[in-house]
């Protein structure tokens, strides 16, 4: 595993507003593809705020969720726990993966293979990661690290969940 200093060198701040910008830019792409999507499955925690404005943006109704842990704050873990699946039954081509960023691919591998006909879109892709999603809006560099508004405060500094400062 790299240390932090090692691995990111740069980071990304990403507002609400450009994260609702960015979403919406990504629901006109998925759009152009297709105009029946029936369901959405995010991947939780990350995709969970961008499937929400995606599902809106495309009008879906159903919403469900793939929970995978392989990163703590800016370390990795050496594996992947998937935490919860969603119900298989009724899956079709209809359906959408849908999450906030695809990094080093690790997540969008094992989402793929559980998920190989179904598209896959992320907001933001890393280069390693990039090949692995079918659609995404705007790529970064490997070495930066995003931080997004849920884990900060307005002025851009990390802030820890509440949980972990009790």
């Amino acid at each position: 595993m790299k240390d932090v200093a090692d691995r990111y060198h740069k980071t990304l701040s990403i507002s609400w507003e450009r994260l609702q910008n960015d979403c919406r830019a990504l629901a006109w792409k998925i759009l152009s593809a297709r105009r029946d999507w029936s369901k959405i499955i995010a991947i939780a925690r990350g995709g969970l705020v961008p499937a929400a404005i995606v599902a809106r943006e495309l009008n879906i109704r159903v919403v469900d969720t793939v929970c995978i842990s392989s990163y703590t704050l800016r370390n990795r873990n050496d594996g992947l726990d998937i935490l919860k699946r969603p119900d298989l039954a009724d899956m079709n081509d209809s359906w959408l993966i849908i999450d906030d960023l695809v990094d080093t691919g690790r997540t969008a591998k094992t989402v793929r293979q559980m998920f190989p006909d179904i598209r896959f879109a992320t907001v933001y892709a890393k280069p390693e990661g990039r090949p692995i999603v079918d659609e995404f809006i705007t790529e970064v560099s490997q070495d930066t690290w995003i931080l997004f508004p849920w884990d900060s405060f307005p002025t851009t500094s990390f802030i820890a969940p509440i949980a972990d400062t009790q």
